[in-house]
């Protein structure tokens, strides 16, 4: 069955035929953005739903998404998303951080150029019938420093822009490398410096609890006086209260914005101050901006829901289609160990650790993690999948720890997962043999080889002569036929584990005849 899409805002034809031709079902209603009651009736009937900025996934529209499997935001915002509630619901939500960076840059330059020459003011004074060319004195750009607060992705473009108009440009961003900010030819400085120095500030960074009022009133009295102030990226970057304040008194010269706290900004502090642009978030405004968001949010969604490929998840790591076809595998695997530990443990788990040693630890081992902590919860709590796992494990005080290692013994790969909980410790590792299929290599430190299998029996028992012929009997009596045996033992006379594929259900009643075998200390059914 091909999955279904719904696109609830105005996105490009180009993208629904996009999903057309990649054998997508596609229903193109750009009016149910603005109908959450429409929307929450209907969104149980697709896999995908293809937003842009009217439609808001809120926690009632998730409760009634039965199928969803990813939200894609054709744009970099996903404000409209109630992110917690997708993961928790195990949505993937993507966005198109990139199909709009020249696009929001350019803007800011624009901008820019507005502000240092009053072009908006002087264009309504000259429409007027005014000629006051006196009135209206700029500033150049040349030479002056541009401070960029958050040097990602628009940010270096905008440097990039800003150097070639021979300004001097200086940045703040914790996470700008030395060698990244010398190959894109700008300054790194701390925010202090960078407010004392910059006669233009332009922000583009995300808006968290970081950087919420990074331009708060104190800060905004550090600043070089008569500097000027852009915002393209997101309201709430800096405190508008404060900011027209400053502009009364002349610590700021002007300021431009494209974002604001509120939005739709029906009324702002800024509106109306005669220093002040606005515009009403333009920044990905352009028709090339909006085909390119519009055709890659289809890319990646239709890559999703028909390869498994996971591309620019605010929610989940990225996988690449190459990489898809490597890590399912291991995904299964892991996924597998993690339902093993997880049927095997009555008991409140406390951590989690799961090593990747040889090949694998290469791969997107979060993937991993979060497909065997997936695994570990389901037996206890159904409504578990790789995507909501991590945020349902943190919820409940289990932590999870990761470790690598470059060697992995006599395998290639191996992935070894350890559960702890108050009573015991329970370690088991698989690995995947050029068949592609899963197998277990080792249960608490003996040495099995066996598939995953849809209905198997976990024994553990002293090893004892007899053992084998007992239970075998007992499952031939009752009309169970064995797939596989696979034994192992730690030493002779020791604990050994019988791990035994079956056609079909194992009956309580003949679980119990098994438990009851002198030698045997557990008996439990598995199912994968």
């Amino acid at each position: 069955m091909a999955p279904r899409v719904l696109i609830s805002d105005a996105l490009s034809p180009a993208a629904v035929q996009i999903f057309r031709d990649r054998g997508i079902e596609v229903d193109f209603q750009p009016a149910l953005g603005k109908d959450k009651d429409k929307l929450a009736e209907i969104i149980g009937n697709y896999d995908g739903l293809a937003i842009r900025s009217a439609t808001k996934v809120t926690p009632k529209i998730l409760e009634n998404a039965k199928r969803l499997k990813v939200v894609g935001r054709a744009g970099i915002g996903v404000d409209n998303v109630d992110i917690p509630a997708a993961t928790a619901k195990g949505v993937i939500v993507m966005n198109t951080p990139f199909g709009n960076s020249i696009t929001t840059a350019e803007h800011a330059i624009a901008m820019m150029f507005a502000l240092a020459r009053e072009i908006p003011a002087a264009d309504a004074s000259t429409q007027a019938g005014k000629w006051e060319k006196n009135r209206f004195m700029g500033v150049e750009l040349t030479a002056k420093t541009l401070g960029i607060i958050g040097c990602g992705n628009i940010g270096s473009i905008v440097a990039d822009r800003a150097i070639g108009l021979k300004m001097k440009v200086i940045a703040f961003d914790p996470f700008l490398s030395i060698e990244r900010a010398r190959d894109i030819g700008v300054e790194k400085v701390e925010l202090d410096e960078l407010l004392a120095r910059a006669d233009i500030i332009t922000l583009h960074t995300p808006l968290t609890d970081k950087t919420r009022n990074v331009l708060s009133a104190e800060a905004l009295a550090r600043t070089k006086k008569g500097v000027r102030i852009i915002n393209c990226a997101r309201g709430g970057l800096v405190d508008e209260a404060a900011l027209a304040a400053a502009l009364d008194s002349g610590q700021v010269a002007g300021a431009a914005f494209d974002v604001f706290s509120t939005e739709p900004a029906t009324e702002n502090p800024l509106f109306g101050h005669p220093n002040v642009i606005c515009t009403p978030h333009l920044g990905a405004s352009t028709t090339e901006a909006q085909e390119n968001v519009a055709l890659q949010v289809a890319e990646q969604m239709s890559d999703y829901l028909l390869r498994g490929a996971i591309s620019n998840a605010v929610n989940f790591p990225s996988i690449t289609a190459e990489e898809a076809p490597r890590l399912k595998p291991f995904i299964e695997l892991a996924e597998k160990l993690g339902s093993f530990a997880g049927q095997l443990t009555d008991t409140d788990i406390k951590t989690v650790r799961i090593t990747y040693q040889g090949a694998v630890a290469e791969l997107k081992i979060k993937a991993l993690t979060s497909a065997a902590v997936a695994g570990l919860l389901r037996p206890a709590l159904a409504d578990v999948n790789v995507v909501s796992a991590p945020s349902v494990a943190k919820e409940r005080g289990i932590v999870v720890e990761e470790t690598t290692r470059e060697v992995a013994g006599d395998y290639e790969s191996l992935v070894t997962l350890t559960v702890v909980s108050d009573k015991l410790e329970r370690s088991i590792s698989g690995t995947v043999f050029a068949d592609g299929r899963p197998r277990i290599v080792d249960i608490k430190g003996i040495k099995v080889d066996a598939e995953f299998a849809a209905s198997m029996l976990y024994v553990t028992n002293e090893d004892r002569p007899g053992f084998v012929g007992r239970f075998a009997s007992l499952l031939g009596d009752a009309g169970i036929n064995i797939a596989t045996f696979a034994l192992g033992r730690d030493r002779q006379g020791g604990d050994a584990i019988a791990l035994v594929e079956v056609d079909g259900v194992v009956p309580a009643e003949l679980l119990a005849k098994v438990q009851a075998i002198p030698s045997v200390k557990q008996a439990k059914p598995l199912v994968f």
